[in-house]
């Protein structure tokens, strides 16, 4: 356990993850993850002297709602990606209690194949109640993969509420799956997932689920045909899989590959990845001021005093934010 800034040698923890040492990359990632400011100040030295080494992987994100299968297609999928010689990291965004900060991280357990296997590395990551904050630790833990030699990072989300946009935002290819029949076709549309999914996996397609979902992936299909395309090279094409039955999962990492030749021949790849990181700045500097606002002294004894006043309406909001813009020193 890290305690003292001075204990970390980020020369010596950048040489050993390159290296490949999986101990390495997990501390890295504790140290990125870390509240405190002078681990903070150092995982970011870190990141930046393995910048040269990112970049390189397929970074692939993963939503569904509960029970759609997600866990057990990512564990066959990276499966058979590693038999393929491919190194996969699997990062899970856990929900997190907003009381207790708890989360679930049982990901190791539902993926019970690559847990075990040489060539995965799994690391659940807690949301601790706070999307931002779990976006900015994400993008900083899968460069953190890709200078230890992973080429493909799978970023998987609870499927719930805002946790679809933010990964989707921080990945290259973004994969929806969906469960076959119940209205579920509905429930998708009403989320606007369909809007920013890049492909639709229809999942449990076995036995008796296998009509259902023939049915669930015309229905998308309909529903991606109304939708303007967000692609001038790619249209979303909607698949039926079983993660259970390792069925159809070929051909989904295939459509993956058409779809990284196309956009990168058009010039779309990167220019995504270039949005993506202009954004990451601004979502970190945006925390950061938030941070300051809220974690100085000065500031916030007063924003706690003028946030009652707004409340019990003796305080205009303007008159309130210009006089926290001022002790900011956002304005004279």
């Amino acid at each position: 356990m890290m305690t003292k800034a001075r204990s970390i040698d980020p020369e010596q923890l950048a040489c050993d993850l390159k290296a490949g040492k999986r101990a390495a990359l997990a501390r890295a990632i504790t140290l990125v993850e870390s509240k405190k400011t002078d681990h903070r100040r150092l995982a970011h030295r870190l990141v930046q002297d393995l910048l040269p080494l990112t970049g390189n992987a397929l970074r692939v994100g993963i939503t569904g709602v509960p029970g759609v299968g997600k866990s057990t297609t990512i564990d066959t999928l990276g499966s058979n990606l590693t038999a393929a010689g491919h190194k996969v990291a699997v990062l899970a965004v856990d929900p997190s209690s907003t009381r207790t900060g708890g989360s679930i991280l049982g990901d190791k357990t539902r993926m019970a194949r690559l847990a075990v296997d040489p060539n995965a590395f799994i690391r659940p990551s807690p949301s601790a109640g706070t999307l931002g904050g779990v976006a900015a630790k994400t993008r900083e833990t899968m460069l953190l993969c890709e200078a230890a030699g992973f080429d493909v990072i799978l970023v998987e989300t609870v499927g719930i509420g805002q946790s679809e946009t933010t990964v989707a935002d921080m990945v290259d290819f973004f994969l929806v799956l969906m469960l076959p029949g119940a209205g579920d076709e509905l429930q998708g549309i009403k989320k606007g997932v369909l809007e920013i999914a890049d492909m639709i996996a229809v999942n449990k397609a076995e036995g008796d689920g296998l009509t259902g979902a023939r049915s669930a992936a015309s229905n998308y299909r309909a529903a991606l045909h109304i939708l303007a395309p967000r692609s001038p090279t790619w249209t979303p094409p909607v698949i039926t899989i079983s993660g259970l039955a390792n069925e159809g999962l070929d051909h989904l990492w295939e459509q993956i590959g058409i779809y990284r030749e196309r956009t990168q021949a058009s010039g779309e790849w990167q220019e995504k990845r270039s949005r993506q990181q202009v954004a990451w700045m601004w979502d970190m500097l945006r925390q950061r001021m938030m941070e300051a606002l809220t974690t100085n002294r000065h500031t916030a004894d007063r924003l706690k005093t003028l946030e009652a006043s707004v409340r019990d309406g003796t305080t205009a909001v303007s008159f309130a934010v210009d006089e926290l813009a001022q002790l900011m020193g956002l304005e004279e």
